[in-house]
């Protein structure tokens, strides 16, 4: 019992570490770089998180499966990363405000290609240690992966209080977590190599064979609408903070405190998502699959359309407020109910690069798409006004716009998807 205590507490320490390092700068980002010249520049900034995450996880993973122990791995990663970040930090530094796109693009660009497979890397490594240990993975991982949620949290906390949100300090907070991180990777229990015979064909070692879903007319339909709803997901981190954080130039709003700690507002959304978690087996219990992903799929209807709605006054804030407490739903209940679709509908042979399949349609190809779209959109109604009141109102345009677009997303998605099996039956594993 002892041995198991210790070990969770291991796990929880590489979740927090984890997801601390994303939570330094993931939210913020937009904030700096509107503020050096590079607000037309959001959008590459995220969308090269969905573009990296096409190939790169699954290169990094088959390493890890094939030929180095998968915590070595996750360090050699974060040792990577870490370095290029840090890297990215001191060269916005010394640069001032004279930073220029193209030097700061490429350091960051490397850190997150190889941040994106410590994801699924730090997974593996808890995986195998719970199994070794003879524990439940469905069951004691979840209470130790949310604290990887409450490190995302401490840290973005951390850098709006400590005044980082406007400098390049926290890329420097991000790659000091991520070095300290990779030395704790190495003491991590050992998650060796594969023993057992492998399929050298590309497709195989890819992960290509779930693409042979796409012949079943509903697991084609329903990985075309994980795309349009992936376009939402990487919106509001890439956007929220520069848009709360643009009414400090609107006397009437200048002082508030969303206006001047948007990431400790947008905080809340990420103390929403951890308590959404818990709701998820009541749920799919409750509701079915189908209709517990159209409630995440009006949920971001509702994300973006309070924030075009409100402002960081009184009684408009409470909008503001109404919009991270709806994350939650809009980002958990998609994520694992179509996970456990997925889960349900593929044959066990190739399961998980059916989830990697899922993965690449959300965050992958959804999200880059949806980042760089919200950018062209964000440069029409936003970036081509001066005026502090016509900023305001082309954010507010920008924030319906992404609205309507989810809107059409979920009703289409009523409309077109049907399940032959009657998934409001179907009960997640989880629940008793």
């Amino acid at each position: 019992m002892q041995n198991k205590a210790a070990l969770r507490i291991r796990l929880i320490v590489m979740n927090f570490l984890e997801f601390a390092v994303w939570g330094a700068y993931l939210t913020s980002m937009g904030t700096y770089l509107a503020t050096h010249g590079m607000a037309d520049k959001i959008g590459y900034f995220y969308a090269v998180q969905g573009i990296v995450s096409l190939f790169i996880p699954a290169l990094i993973g088959i390493i890890a499966d094939r030929w180095i122990h998968a915590q070595r791995v996750l360090s050699l990663c974060h040792l990577i990363a870490g370095g290029f970040m840090i890297a990215a930090g001191l060269y916005g530094f010394s640069a001032g405000d004279g930073v220029e796109y193209g030097k700061l693009f490429t350091l960051y660009t490397i850190s997150v290609a190889f941040f994106m497979p410590t994801i699924g890397l730090a997974n593996s490594v808890a995986f195998n240690a719970l199994t070794k240990a003879g524990m439940d993975t469905v069951k004691d991982f979840p209470p130790i992966r949310v604290f990887g949620t409450i490190g995302f949290i401490i840290f973005m906390l951390s850098t709006d209080f400590l005044g980082f949100q406007k400098t390049s300090a926290q890329f420097l907070l991000s790659g000091g977590v991520s070095i300290v991180l990779a030395l704790y990777a190495l003491t991590l229990p050992d998650c060796p190599t594969s023993k057992g015979e492998k399929s050298n064909s590309i497709v195989d070692l890819l992960g290509l064979r779930a693409f042979t879903l796409f012949r079943r007319k509903d697991m084609a339909i329903f990985f075309i609408f994980s795309m349009l709803l992936g376009v939402s997901l990487q919106i509001t981190n890439g956007f929220a903070n520069p848009f709360l954080t643009s009414f400090e130039n609107i006397a009437q709003y200048a002082d508030t405190f969303a206006a001047q700690h948007a990431n400790a507002l947008i905080s809340l959304s990420q103390i929403s998502e951890t308590l959404c978690i818990l709701l998820i087996p009541f749920c799919m219990k409750r509701f079915g699959i189908k209709n517990v992903m159209l409630i995440a799929m009006f949920a971001w209807v509702f994300r973006f359309g309070f924030f075009g709605l409100g402002n960081p006054g009184f009684p408009g804030v409470v909008l503001f407020i109404l919009s991270c407490i709806v994350y939650g739903v809009a980002f958990d209940f998609f994520n694992i109910s179509g996970a456990l679709y997925v889960d349900k509908k593929t044959d066990p042979s190739i399961r998980s690069s059916a989830q990697g399949l899922f993965m690449i349609m959300t965050n992958g190809i959804g999200a880059t798409i949806g980042t760089l779209s919200a950018q062209k959109v964000v440069d029409v109604f936003v970036n081509s006004n001066t005026d502090p009141m016509a900023v305001s109102n082309g954010w507010s345009t920008s924030w319906l716009i992404f609205a309507a677009y989810a809107l059409v997303v979920a009703v289409l998605f009523f409309i077109i998807f049907k399940d032959p099996d009657k998934e409001k039956r179907i009960k997640p594993s989880f629940a008793k």
